[in-house]
């Protein structure tokens, strides 16, 4: 199926920084590690959260990163789930999108247990047709790669004729290893400079011009 777009979650469908910093905090506080400033917390949305506990913490040993992973999952899944905004103007550019005939997907980091019940509670599930996540111990699928992959492999989607929209490096990232074109949004975490340097395919400041700029893209 043609003109497929993938969507990260975090910073791109809503801000949903409160949550994720908190359950951070709690997993900190269970590994009995020394606490960063929430500017550094910010970084740890979007990549994989073993990518991250590796970057801050690497004299942690692999048992002791995937005990983080699930303290920090049990904590989101009870309290910080649904701490989050759906950023204005998304849900008009995702009917739009859906209207000229695009099928929309969901490619997160986040578990795909997770990403369902987030999008039944702000009802943005029918907006999209699939749902691709990572899996819930991050052993198999953590990577914004493998799981861009995945959901192009379950959709049936042409790379070519399809686009990865994200706010981190880690979606550039995982669109260009996929041969997809990739939009980066700058009102998420990442910034212009970080998109320019993961080589996004195009840049948009706002929910607004994801329709023009995904068209655009797709046109090329």
């Amino acid at each position: 199926m043609s003109n497929q777009l993938f969507f990260d979650f975090d910073g791109t469908i809503a801000n949903s920084e409160k949550g994720i910093i908190l359950s951070i905090k709690y997993m900190i506080d269970q590994l009995k590690l020394p606490h960063l400033t929430d500017e550094q917390y910010r970084t740890f949305i979007g990549p994989a959260m073993t990518t991250s506990l590796n970057k801050y913490f690497p004299e942690l040993s692999e048992d002791q990163v995937l005990r983080g992973v699930d303290y920090y999952q049990t904590s989101y899944a009870q309290d910080g789930i649904f701490e989050l905004e759906v950023y204005p103007g998304i849900e008009t550019a995702l009917d739009q999108l859906k209207t000229a005939g695009y099928q929309l997907n969901i490619a997160s980091a986040k578990p795909e247990d997770v990403l369902h019940r987030i999008l039944n509670r702000f009802k943005l599930k029918d907006y999209f047709t699939g749902v691709y996540g990572a899996t819930v111990d991050e052993r198999i699928r953590s990577k914004k790669a493998d799981i861009l992959a995945y959901g192009i492999r379950q959709s049936r989607a042409t790379p070519s004729q399809s686009v990865m929209i994200g706010d981190r490096y880690t979606d550039m990232n995982g669109g260009q290893e996929n041969q997809v074109k990739t939009l980066g949004v700058t009102y998420g975490f990442g910034d212009a400079a970080e998109l320019r340097a993961a080589n996004a395919t195009a840049i948009v400041t706002s929910p607004e011009e994801l329709p023009v700029g995904i068209t655009a893209l797709l046109a090329e």
